[in-house]
């Protein structure tokens, strides 16, 4: 099983000294690490890490809050491990009221590190499975203007974000929504649906082919009829080619 790592610490030297740790774990697929606890939200919805090294001091919402947040947004599926990070060791009551899976000292000692690497790799083990993308069909209502759309999660070839409104693309019509990208990504949880990129909602089941273009960034072709092509960032094309795989 590959575990996906997600690094939060501001410090750059520290998150490069724990990247490097990380990178030398064979079962350890190192996500996007992030500066801050807003920008690790942002991160978590589209990198979906299954540990987080989360530093406790950060500016703005500490590593605590974020926590807290996650435990709060998330099923216990989808719940990552938290292995909180600090130069100080009078956090370690909160951490543990967290459920968290360890706690390191910085600077940190790669033998310690190793004993935390063991301990995620025996509560993975026991973790329950994560339900695979569900196949039942069930109904969505989309208000369109003065009207209310019935359609199925599998109808929805993508969803872009124009302007303040956001336009659902079926291969029969466009629905236009007022609904937010993000909560219609929540509405359709469950089903094979990934973000390509901030504006962006595409359903799996219609990509046709995926074609580099520049800077490490891609397109995907669709199966549409209309052969769409839809932006992947660079920062969601690796997530992307996982998933595919």
């Amino acid at each position: 099983m590959k575990i996906r790592v997600m690094i939060a610490e501001d410090e750059r030297l520290v998150r490069e000294e724990l990247a490097y740790f990380l990178q030398k774990e064979k079962d350890v697929t190192l996500c996007p690490s992030a500066e801050n606890g807003e920008q690790l939200l942002a991160f978590f919805d589209q990198y979906r890490p299954n540990v987080i090294f989360l530093d406790i001091q950060m500016p703005g919402l500490s590593g605590i809050d974020v926590a807290r947040r996650l435990r709060e947004q998330c099923s216990p599926e989808e719940m990552p491990l938290f292995v909180f990070t600090t130069a100080y060791d009078e956090y370690a009551v909160k951490a543990f009221e967290l459920e968290a899976v360890d706690y390191l000292l910085k600077p940190y000692d790669e033998v310690r590190f190793k004993q935390a690497m063991e301990r995620i790799r025996k509560r993975l083990a026991n973790l329950p499975v994560a339900p695979s993308f569900v196949q039942e069909s069930r109904k969505l209502l989309i208000e369109d203007g003065e009207r209310v759309v019935v359609l199925t999660p599998q109808s929805i070839c993508y969803a872009v974000r124009v302007d303040r409104m956001l336009e659902i693309h079926t291969e029969k019509e466009t629905i236009q929504s007022r609904l937010t990208l993000q909560e219609l990504e929540e509405k359709l949880r469950g089903y094979p649906f990934f973000r390509t990129h901030r504006s962006y909602l595409v359903n799996l089941d219609y990509i046709q082919e995926i074609t580099p273009w520049f800077n490490g960034a891609w397109n995907i072709r669709l199966k549409d009829g209309k052969q769409t092509l839809i932006p992947v960032s660079r920062a969601a094309a690796k997530r992307l080619f996982e998933l595919l795989s």
